[in-house]
Order: structure tokens, then C-alpha cells, then sequence
């Protein structure tokens, strides 16, 4: 059943080349590299790199990454893995002992895991980019060090989290202008993070892991109580790893493995491919319910499981498994909302930004990159403007659970860049914001294009909700007074009117299987576009 969902803004068309992400320099600073002949990894280092400097509190060099690779000529799929590890000193007994509460802070110093996101800049345009470092940087040093007129969406969230920059004199110092967070309209300079960038530039990555601003983080980390290491910063490497995937609709929707959470996606979607949701009616009571329960069952498996596998058993292909979908499945019940679904048994196998790219070629790039929560663990290196990330946070500290904190592990990540496929060929390269709401936002972001045929900016603007726990779900404006009623009856706890903020943000390019045109699609949650020519 086609749904014909009202956008208030064009898909965007192009032949040649298109990028997609959360703010309209970073868009235009990636086109650019398109049009002078770079390749979709160029240019979406590029964008990446200067989203750090515009959107500030969600990316940059303090972060991590991921990224799904799709080379044209080849037909294939890479992932890459950029997320960095706990420190060495971070035993589970040290950080219970240090935390209060009997958990890890939200933020804070004993949240700062090692930032990956440089050395995915790196390995992306070594393995398949043909710029250098230096020529990607070259961008975000210019606005770093001229300025850019502060956005609308971006601004908002600056302003928000205020209070949380006061709280660091670092911080303050280079992201507050007297006292305050810099207005709407705003022109920001950031020298000490162009600065930065230019001994990147310069020096690499090994600049930020093993050089001058390898010591600067880790003695201000450690200065603030944090326990991160020059050993644990030269000790960093991303890794290329096979990308995990289920089948939806005849179509390959493929995610990095674990330790992200790409894999809470394919579990509610392989759930959902036993249901016509397509011959049912978008926004109703009955299909809401299915979507909401599958993401719970989806959920409980990931939270259970998901971990460094490097350090623990994580069973991936088990999760997928099809006769494990099919027992999952069978637990939800049409009439009524569990509060409460146990993880499985399954059997033994072995704030953020996102972007998307694609060439003339049609090698695409679906990259994700994030400090986690708003400027990350509030802490800013003085001198540098490097906001540090607080991935630590996600850690447990249950020495029983597959995602206990210890020395050198990656946590459980909640960023997770997408692609679907047709056999070989690409179809969208996709991805949706936003911690926890990242695999809800994927699975409605999908079924809107492949079960209501949906085009890409509607299937983006349409209303969202957010399962929160147990039986709690938001939503945002635009769910129906019959339809509340009906996930009541059906035992959901319904807030509406949620935040749009709270949504996530998601950004999307298709290629038309017949035409080839590529269509691009930007959330209207963020200040984001897609450009192409």
C-alpha cells in the first residue's frame, strides 16, 4: 500500500556525484571535492572533517567513526571500524572503585576512551582515497581558522549545553564566547583547533596518537582524575572488518558487526520481514505496535550481547540466524505490548553526525561519526580544541555482563552507518542519528521507502517514535488521536509531541535502478541538505 506522506522539501536529483549530511558547509566542502575530480572516500573525509569544526559538540577529532564502504567495480563491501579502546588502567575494579553510584558517569574523565575518528580519516583515504590528508583538512582549517556563521539546529543545541561547557575551563575557553554560547548567526573562529588541524595536516595521525597532542590530551585527562595514557593513545588502530546483514524485502541491508549496534537494526527488521507491514496502513495503531515490539525484542537481544568481540563471545551470525528470527517473532503478540522481553538463546556462532557520499563511479560512502552525548565528556584540551568524547560511559560495570569495562575494549557504540543492496548493486547508502534512537530511526527510515514507497525525503520527514522502556513510547507530532488510543488498548504508555531533537537526524542518497539518477535526501530535524551535480 503506497503512502503518499507530504514532504515541504524536493528530493534532490544529480547524475554525476552527491553528498548528504547534518549541516550545508560540510555538504558543499564534499561537493567541491566531487567536482575537481576526488572520489566519494575523498570527499567524505573532507565533509567529515568539517562537520568537527561546524557542528562541534557532536564530532571531531575527539571521536570516533565508523564506515561502510561500498567500491563500485567490485561489487563489494568494506566496514571499518574506528572506534577506540577503554584505557589500559581501566580494570573493572579500578573504575568501580572510582565511580560513585555503582556506575560510570555520564561525563566526565573517567568517560574519555581513545578518539578513532582521525585514524579513520586516515585509513579511508590510504586504502581507496587518492587525496592526502593534508588536501582533505584543507576546508575544515579554513573555517576553523576564517569562521562560519553558527547554524540554526546547531546553535540551538550550543546554547543547551552551555552549562555543561562552564563546567571545564577548557571547554569554556573554546567554545563559549564570554561566558556564553555563540548566538545564531553568529561568525566562530576556533584558531586552536585549526591549529590542530594543521599538524595533522602536516605529521598525519601519528600527530594525535603517539606525537606533542598525544601528551596533551592524556595529561589533561589525567589531571582531571581520567585514567587515558600516551600508551593508550599509541596503542590505537582501526580495523577493517566484513560487514554483518539480513535480507528485507529482496533487498541486502548491510551493517558494521559488533561493538556497534548496527546489528539491533537487522534483528527488528528480520522480524519485521515476517510481517506484510506494506498491506497495512502507515501510522496506524496496529502497525506501530509491531514496528514497537520488534525494536523492543531487537533490543533486548543487543543490550544482552553486543560487546568488544575481541574480548568477549558475541554471537552475531547466531542472533541473525533465520530460525532464531522466526522464534523471536513468534513472541510478539498482536494484541498486546510486553513491558518486558528476556534476551535469546541463540545458537553459537563463531549527539553524532552522519553523512553519506556518492560518485560518479557510484562508490559510495555511509560514515558515522560522533563524540556521543553534547561536547562528548565536557572536557576540551586546552590550547588544541579538541572536545574528547565519553564512549565510556556506554560501559558496564557488572564483571558478568559481555560489556564489562576492561583495559584496552572497545564499548558497546551506538553509531551504526548502513547500505542496502540489491544482489551486488547499490541502492541507498543511509544513515539516522542519534544514540539508542539510531536502529529505530533505520527501521522506520526503511520500511517507509520499502513497505509505503516512500520517497527519500518523504521517507525522512515523516513523524518518528522512540521506544524508551518497557512499554513507554514517544512520539513526535503527527501521530493520530486514533492511533494513541489504539497503542494504548494495546497496553503502550504514548507520550506525543515529542522533541524533534530527539528523533534523530538522518540523511539518505538513492540511486534509481533505472534511470541511475541519484536522489538525495537530508532530515529536516537537522540543519542539513544534499547537494550533487
Amino acid at each position: 500500500m503506497a503512502w503518499a506522506f507530504h514532504s515541504h522539501r524536493s528530493v534532490v536529483m544529480a547524475n554525476r556525484g552527491m553528498v548528504a549530511t547534518s549541516q550545508p558547509l560540510a555538504a558543499q566542502a564534499g561537493l567541491r571535492v566531487l567536482q575537481e575530480g576526488g572520489n566519494a572516500i575523498d570527499a567524505a573525509v573532507t565533509a567529515a572533517a568539517v562537520l568537527g569544526v561546524v557542528e562541534p559538540m557532536s564530532t571531531g577529532v575527539g571521536g570516533d567513526a565508523f564506515a561502510l564502504l561500498y567500491l563500485a567495480k567490485e561489487g563489494r563491501v568494506r566496514a571499518l571500524n574506528a572506534s577506540g579502546r577503554a584505557p589500559l588502567a581501566a580494570t573493572a575494579e579500578r573504575m568501580a572503585a572510582l565511580c560513585r553510584r555503582g556506575r560510570i558517569p555520564s561525563s566526565g574523565p573517567l568517560t574519555v576512551t581513545v578518539p578513532g575518528a582521525v585514524s579513520a580519516w586516515e585509513a579511508l583515504l590510504q586504502a581507496h582515497g587518492t587525496r592526502s590528508l593534508a588536501e582533505a583538512l584543507a576546508p575544515a582549517i579554513g573555517y576553523a581558522r576564517e569562521g562560519y556563521p553558527v547554524s540554526e539546529v546547531i546553535g540551538r543545541q550550543w546554547a543547551q549545553l552551555s552549562g555543561k561547557l562552564r563546567q571545564d575551563n577548557g571547554a569554556a575557553a573554546t567554545y563559549l564566547v564570554q561566558g556564553k554560547a555563540p548566538r545564531i548567526g553568529q561568525v566562530f573562529r576556533q584558531p586552536d583547533l585549526a591549529r590542530t588541524l594543521e599538524q595533522l595536516a602536516a605529521e598525519g595521525s601519528a600527530a594525535l596518537y603517539r606525537g606533542e597532542l598525544a601528551q596533551r590530551i592524556t595529561a589533561y585527562v589525567q589531571a582531571k582524575g581520567g585514567l587515558l595514557t600516551a600508551e593508550d593513545l599509541t596503542a590505537h588502530t582501526p580495523t577493517w572488518e566484513t560487514p554483518i546483514e539480513v535480507t528485507y524485502r529482496g533487498h541486502r541491508l548491510l551493517e558494521c558487526p559488533p561493538n556497534g549496534q548496527g546489528i539491533a537494526a537487522l534483528q527488528a527488521l528480520g522480524i519485521l520481514e515476517g510481517s506484510d507491514l506494506g498491506s497495512m496502513r502507515w501510522g496506524f495503531a496496529d502497525t506501530l505496535h509491531l514496528q514497537i515490539e520488534a525494536i523492543k525484542l531487537a533490543f533486548a537481544d543487543a543490550l544482552r550481547y553486543v560487546a568488544d568481540p575481541c574480548h568477549a563471545a558475541v554471537p552475531a551470525d547466531g542472533l541473525l540466524e533465520p530460525g532464531y528470527l522466526a522464534r523471536r517473532r513468534a513472541l510478539l503478540d498482536p494484541r498486546q505490548a510486553n513491558p518486558s522481553y528476556a534476551p535469546g538463546l541463540p545458537g553459537a556462532h563463531a549527539d553524532t553526525v552522519y553523512l553519506t557520499v556518492v560518485d560518479e563511479a557510484r562508490n559510495a560512502v555511509s560514515f558515522i561519526s560522533s563524540l556521543y552525548e553534547g561536547f562528548g565528556s565536557g572536557l576540551v584540551v586546552p590550547g588544541t580544541g579538541i572536545a574528547l568524547q565519553n564512549r565510556g560511559a556506554l560501559f558496564a560495570l557488572d564483571p558478568a555482563h559481555p560489556n564489562c569495562v576492561a583495559p584496552g575494549k572497545r564499548p558497546y557504540h551506538t553509531i551504526i552507518p548502513a547500505l542496502l543492496l540489491a544482489g551486488q548493486q547499490l541502492v541507498l547508502s543511509f544513515g539516522v542519528m542519534g544514540g539508542y534512537m539510531q536502529p529505530q530511526g533505520q527501521v522506520q527510515v526503511l520500511g517507509n521507502l520499502l513497505d509505503w514507497g516512500m520517497d527519500v525525503q518523504q521517507a525522512l520527514d515523516a513523524p518518528r517514535f522512540r521506544w524508551v522502556e518497557g512499554n513507554e513510547v514517544a512520539f513526535e507530532a503527527g501521530l493520530s488521536h486514533m492511533a494513541r488510543l489504539g497503542l494504548e488498548k494495546l497496553g503502550h504508555s504514548v507520550t506525543t509531541n515529542a522533541a524533534p531533537a530527539t528523533m534523530g537526524g538522518g540523511q539518505i542518497i538513492r540511486i534509481d535502478p533505472e534511470s541511475g539518477v541519484l536522489q538525495g535526501g537530508s532530515d529536516p530535524r537537522k540543519d542539513g541538505c544534499a547537494v550533487g551535480f
